[in-house]
């Protein structure tokens, strides 16, 4: 399975880059996998350290792709953590016990340490190591298939409500999702719900 997550980088200068990246997880290890270029593999390579970072505001995940990473005032990545303000849910602290940066707002946040670098001319593996977890909320979210499945649920349990048309094109765009981010328990239940709304469209 790819868990959506924000991984915070360092370069040499002590300069953070945030970055929304899908990792996998591997008991005590993160599996890290930037296309080629990529600040967060340079960063990485050079320093041996990021943090991960679990988010539920998804404004950090569209800051760090439009380089407005503070959505309120609209500050660029360019600032240095100290003067982006802790309110707005942008601002950077240091961790505990490792080098670098985590947000301010995160739900829990990992410190990572390079394992190993599994080479590739287009996508190379980055074997990271669990330094130090820290959890700061409760996190109630899913990830892309995980939710995927939630809406398939809930057009299931409107069926009679809704036309069959809607249904349909709904559980089709959904299908992406499954496709691309589903492990083994969410293909169950996708099929599961899909057996449902045959049978369902079958005697009606």
């Amino acid at each position: 399975m790819i868990f959506e997550t924000i991984v915070i980088t360092v370069n040499s200068q002590n300069q953070p880059h945030i970055a929304p990246f899908g990792v996998r997880y591997a008991q005590d290890k993160v599996i890290i996998s930037p296309y080629k270029p990529s600040q967060t593999l340079d960063n990485i390579i050079v320093t041996k350290t990021a943090t991960l970072n679990i988010s539920d505001d998804v404004r950090v995940f569209a800051g760090a792709l439009t380089d407005n990473i503070n959505a309120d005032a609209l500050q660029p990545q360019g600032l240095s953590p100290q003067n982006i303000p802790a309110e707005a849910g942008y601002s950077y602290v240091k961790p505990n016990n490792h080098a670098g940066y985590r947000l301010a707002n995160a739900l829990s946040h990992t410190e990572l340490a390079l394992l190993e670098v599994i080479h590739d001319d287009l996508r190379p593996h980055l074997m990271m190591q669990k330094v130090a977890e820290f959890n700061h909320k409760p996190f109630a979210g899913f990830n892309r298939a995980q939710a995927a499945v939630i809406e398939l649920c809930i057009l299931v349990s409107r069926l009679h409500m809704l036309p069959k048309d809607k249904v349909m094109a709904e559980m089709q765009y959904l299908q992406i999702a499954i496709d691309k981010t589903a492990g083994e328990r969410e293909l169950e239940a996708w099929g599961w719900l899909a057996e449902k709304i045959d049978h369902f469209y079958a005697s009606n």
